[in-house]
């Protein structure tokens, strides 16, 4: 009679607490065992014995069981609330980021209009003190205008993944125009910008197939990085190496320095060091950076410059233009 119980227990187990679960098996149990003394019609022999030992066994094997699969349950049930509610979350965020976005970007665009507006003496004549803030005003408004478009950029190629326009293209010409807009804030900060290479002291090509403007952020993102955290009268350098099958660009800074434990963090999203490297910016760019580098089949990485400074790296394959 004793196997007949599991199907009481298993009933029980849809329908009520564990706790009393346990209980009508431990039940089942002893009435299994004292089956063996009541009601005492017939002799117990080692059969009887081994017959009732074996049923009890297998019930305390059946509450375990359900024992456990209750917990598995509950266990998949918690999982899968953790994972709508960070679905929820992923949502919540990417809504904030293109409202945010939106909602900077417009009034910001504005303000460019009207400085520019100002700067065109369409309201009359400005002196040179007047059209000096003006400028500063202009740099500050875009400078936030292109920290807004970084901070959509991320969002969405989180959310959908990076889209490039390939194309066999010079590398160290698009280095070349990241250098010519960052220079005049060099100059402002008295650091040289310096374009290199490796083994000669001649201009040579950087062939690979990529999207030229999408490298162009990158370069600027490096460049600026450098730029920020450089000393006065420091000097950046960008330099093209091979590097096997693939071409390496190293830009090359005299700042600060790298601290060990921050090497496999800087390209991470919005981290910001303790060290005096990252203070400024929005912990996007490098961040930014890795997802463009990574999408052209690249590496990039940062190594600390000995005695003074820090060196990011990245690499892209090869790809040299047909000749016709």
């Amino acid at each position: 009679m004793g196997y007949l119980y599991v199907g009481a227990i298993l009933l029980a187990d849809t329908h009520t607490s564990s706790s009393k679960v346990r209980s009508l098996a431990a039940l089942a149990i002893l009435v299994t065992i004292l089956n063996l003394i009541i009601p005492g019609i017939h002799p117990i022999t080692i059969a009887d014995i081994i017959n009732r030992l074996v049923a009890a066994i297998a019930l305390a094997v059946t509450i375990w069981l359900l024992e456990a699969n209750r917990d598995y349950q509950q266990t998949v049930a918690t999982q899968e609330y953790k994972l709508q509610s960070q679905l929820k979350m992923a949502d919540l965020k990417e809504d904030f980021a293109a409202t945010l976005t939106h909602d900077l970007r417009t009034p910001l665009l504005g303000a460019v209009e009207t400085i520019k507006a100002f700067q065109s003496e369409k309201f009359g004549q400005i002196t040179t003190a007047q059209r000096r803030v003006l400028s500063i005003m202009m740099t500050s408004h875009q400078t936030t205008i292109e920290l807004v478009q970084t901070l959509s950029d991320v969002y969405k190629h989180d959310v959908e993944g990076l889209s490039l326009q390939t194309e066999v293209i010079d590398l160290v010409t698009v280095a070349e125009q990241a250098i010519l807009e960052l220079n005049q804030l060099a100059s402002n900060r008295q650091i040289t910008l310096h374009l290199g290479y490796s083994n000669s002291d001649f201009r040579q090509a950087c062939w690979v197939n990529g999207d030229r403007v999408q490298l162009y952020r990158v370069f600027l993102n490096l460049i600026l990085n450098a730029i920020n955290h450089s000393l006065r009268g420091g000097k950046i350098e960008i330099i093209f190496a091979p590097h096997g099958s693939d071409r390496m660009v190293e830009v090359r800074d005299t700042g600060q320095g790298i601290k060990l434990e921050e090497l496999p963090l800087l390209f991470d999203r919005f981290y910001q060091a303790n060290s005096d490297r990252h203070t400024k910016g929005s912990g996007l760019g490098l961040y930014l950076s890795r997802q463009i580098i990574e999408a052209h089949q690249g590496k990039i990485w940062a190594e600390t410059r000995s005695p003074q400074g820090a060196i990011f790296k990245f690499t892209l394959p090869a790809h040299f233009p047909t000749i016709r």
